[in-house]
C-alpha cells in the first residue's frame, strides 16, 4: 500500500510540473484521467484554478463587448461631425452584439450577470477610458477643438453614470431613422 501511495504522489508531482512546462499536454493528461475516473491522480489544484479562469475570461469578454457597444453608441450620439462619419461604428456595434448573442445562447447565466448594474457600470467606465484615448489620437484634434475647446477630455468630461440600459446595449439603433 505504501508503494502505491508513493507512486501516486510521484505522478501528481510530475503532473503539477507538466502544468508549468506544457499546458496543453497537462490538459490532455488531466482529461484522460477524468475520463478514466482516475480522480486521485488529477491535478485538482491547477484544474480548479483553470476552470475559474475560464469563467472569468468568458465574463471579461462579455464586459468588453458591452463596453465597445457603449463607446460606439456614445460616439454616434455625440461626436458625428459629418454625414459619412460613424458608419464603421455601426458595424462594430453589430458585430459585438452578434458575439454577445452567441455567448448568451451558450451561457444563459452570463446574460443575467451582464444585465446587473455593476457590470454596466464597469463597462461604461471602460468605454469612457476608450473615449478619452480616442480623443488623444491626433486625427481627432478637430473634434477636441470643436467639443472640448481644444483641451483634451478626461474621464470627468463624460457622464459618471452609465447612460445606457442593457436593453439599449443590445437593441438601440440611433442611426435608424423613424
Amino acid at each position: 500500500m505504501g508503494l502505491y501511495l508513493k507512486l501516486m504522489e510521484l505522478r501528481a508531482r510530475s503532473l503539477k510540473e507538466l502544468y508549468e512546462k506544457d499546458f496543453y499536454l497537462w490538459l490532455l493528461e488531466n482529461l484522460r484521467l477524468l475520463k478514466n475516473k482516475n480522480y486521485d491522480l488529477v491535478d485538482w489544484e491547477n484544474l480548479v484554478e483553470e476552470i475559474e479562469d475560464m469563467g472569468k475570461s468568458l465574463f471579461k469578454s462579455v464586459r468588453s463587448h458591452i463596453s465597445t457597444i457603449m463607446e460606439r453608441l456614445y460616439k454616434w450620439e455625440n461626436f458625428r461631425y459629418g454625414p459619412e462619419i460613424g458608419y464603421d461604428w455601426i458595424e462594430t456595434i453589430t458585430n459585438a452584439r452578434r458575439e454577445l448573442e452567441y455567448i448568451f445562447e451558450d451561457n444563459p447565466s452570463l446574460k443575467v450577470k451582464a444585465r446587473d448594474s455593476e457590470t454596466l457600470h464597469w463597462a461604461w467606465k471602460s468605454a469612457v477610458r476608450a473615449l478619452v484615448d480616442w480623443f488623444e489620437n491626433p486625427k481627432n484634434r478637430a473634434l477636441v477643438l470643436t467639443y472640448f475647446k481644444g483641451k483634451l477630455p478626461t474621464e470627468k468630461d463624460f457622464p459618471q453614470e452609465c447612460p445606457y440600459t442593457f436593453q439599449q446595449v443590445m437593441e438601440y439603433k440611433p442611426w435608424v431613422e423613424k
